[in-house]
């Protein structure tokens, strides 16, 4: 069910252990038919930059490549191996990695007290032994942060609950830690990785040795723009062996995107000269695609022996990579790989095919009966629709719901349409509005380019109708339904799911469903004795 997330803040900060226990309070028990087995879950739709992982993953394993995983935490010292002099600018767009320390705390007699009047009783001499004793073993890392709370409650014979009170307010000493920086960091790039995984297998496997890895690397960037994020997934891969040279490099780079449907490519020299590649040896890949054109796809190069040789690599080493995001922007002509990536942070954009599908029937009748009922109904009133009031016409005679009922459609004014105006208004969605619209000039672009939802006025009032007929009916009794004047949708029995209402009010867009219905529809029971008397009485 939706819950008041309001309400949830305020009872978290208030008293968090108690709202924490009421959470099951918002789940709505499921029906039958949502319960396993019966409930399942369909295909959806795949995530772009997931799409394009795939589609990498298996392009690398069908042109002989290994996966691998690397590292993704790296000691600083590994980017001076690497990188030598330049290594400073390297790392200066890495993020460091940090925690938190582990607090000196201190059990004093203001502390017991407080404890004590949390507890609601007295702490014995052997409780505030064992207390020290596991705060220290805390402070020598002897006990994770994640298991303090329970060691703390076996040592204090209460529940996790007092415990986090307890921390909170007796020792401040955790709310005021502050992080400090350790000398490891999350790779900036894949070559980090290859490095080590290199240094450690070269001289153990045959060659040549190809090995791919798709993974996360992170970069500090100064801001995320359209086209950086600092977190983003790298396709690389290398090839080592002693005949190893640049041209494995424009051949791997052929043999991986033509699964991607590039077609011709070009190698130019790349003028960014990383330290870890050899001088000329950085390259970088412009393919031509039937859809995109010419564009910039990939980078390789040779390692320097001078880095190899840091980890003891004797044979020359290729390696090439590519941005994901990048490939998956091209694959996906997308101009923001924010937008790309994180499609929830953004403005939705539906189509008026998916805003009709979010439009449907608050009420309809349950039973087979139920449902011819609305067929009968509609064909009586459109057949007898510009019958002058007072009138009535019977539109179903029959069982339902165990009982013999009979139904009319009628006008009980004077001078008036058995039909108001709009009941014959169709609901359709065009450029993001909903909207109710008659089969008149007026509203041809409407009805010619928009999307019906297939539902007119009196499909949906006498549907409403019918299933107010049938539950009246199980209980034996007759029932009334008049629709008068529709200015909201509920009034003609229309229900817009929350999903596409908050679309339309996010964008300024309209929803419009007005207009005089007026129509009546009235049940009766009928008795046995009318129903087995003779026709000449």
């Amino acid at each position: 069910m939706i819950f008041d997330i309001e309400e949830f803040k305020k009872r978290g900060k208030e008293d968090f252990e108690s709202a924490w226990h009421t959470g099951p309070s918002v789940l709505t028990p499921p029906t039958t038919d949502l319960m396993y087995p019966r409930l399942t879950y369909p295909g959806a739709q795949v995530h772009p930059v997931f799409e394009t992982i795939h589609r990498l993953r298996q392009a690398y394993l069908a042109i002989g490549f290994d996966e691998a995983e690397n590292p993704i935490i790296v000691d600083e010292k590994e980017v001076y191996r690497q990188f030598g002099p330049e290594a400073m600018a390297v790392l200066d767009r890495v993020f460091y990695l940090g925690g938190l320390p582990r607090p000196n705390v201190g059990i004093g007699k203001e502390q017991i007290q407080k404890i004590n009047g949390i507890l609601g009783r007295d702490l014995s001499e052997e409780e505030e032994e064992s207390l020290r004793k596991t705060l220290h073993a805390y402070k020598k890392s002897e006990i994770d942060g994640d298991e303090l709370t329970h060691e703390l409650s076996a040592v204090l014979h209460t529940d996790d609950a007092r415990i986090v009170e307890i921390l909170d307010q007796v020792f401040p000493e955790f709310r005021e830690l502050k992080p400090e920086s350790s000398r490891q960091t999350l790779r900036s790039h894949m070559t980090s990785g290859w490095f080590q995984t290199l240094g450690s297998i070269w001289e153990k496997v045959p060659h040549p040795i190809r090995l791919f890895s798709i993974d996360r690397c992170f970069r500090r960037e100064q801001a995320e723009d359209s086209h950086r994020l600092m977190s983003y997934h790298s396709a690389s891969c290398v090839v080592a062996g002693e005949h190893v040279t640049i041209e494995d490099g424009k051949a791997v780079a052929r043999a991986l995107l033509s699964a991607f449907g590039y077609t011709d490519f070009e190698f130019r020299p790349d003028d960014k000269r990383s330290k870890y590649y050899m001088p000329d040896t950085q390259t970088e890949v412009y393919a031509a695609h039937p859809d995109h054109g010419w564009v910039e796809v990939a980078t390789f190069g040779i390692y320097s022996p001078v880095a190899l040789a840091e980890y003891g690599i004797g044979v020359p080493v290729m390696n090439l990579g590519l941005g994901v995001e990048r490939m998956a922007m091209i694959m996906n002509k997308a101009k923001d790989v924010r937008e790309l990536c994180f499609p929830q942070f953004f403005p939705i954009r539906y189509t008026d095919t998916e805003l009709a599908a979010g439009v449907s029937l608050l009420t309809e009748p349950a039973t087979t009966p139920g449902k011819n009922l609305v067929r009968s109904l509609i064909d009586t009133a459109v057949a007898n629709s510009s019958a002058i009031g007072p009138c009535s016409f019977v539109a179903f005679e029959g069982e339902i719901a165990g009982k013999q009922v009979r139904v009319y459609v009628e006008e009980p004014e004077e001078n008036a349409k058995l039909l108001g105006p709009a009941c014959m208004n169709e609901i359709f969605v065009y450029n993001g509005a909903i909207l109710g619209v008659p089969d008149t000039e007026k509203f041809a672009e409407v009805r010619k380019n928009g999307i019906s939802t297939g539902i007119t006025y009196l499909f949906a009032v006498t549907s409403q109708a019918a299933a107010e007929i049938e539950q009246a009916a199980h209980f034996g009794i007759p029932t009334s339904v008049q629709i008068k004047m529709a200015r909201l949708p509920g009034d003609i029995n229309l229900k817009i799911e929350p999903w596409a209402m908050r679309y339309i009010t996010d964008n300024n867009l309209k929803t419009d469903v007005r207009g005089p219905v007026f129509l009546t529809i009235r049940s009766e029971i009928v008795s046995t004795s009318e129903e087995e008397k003779p026709d000449n009485i």
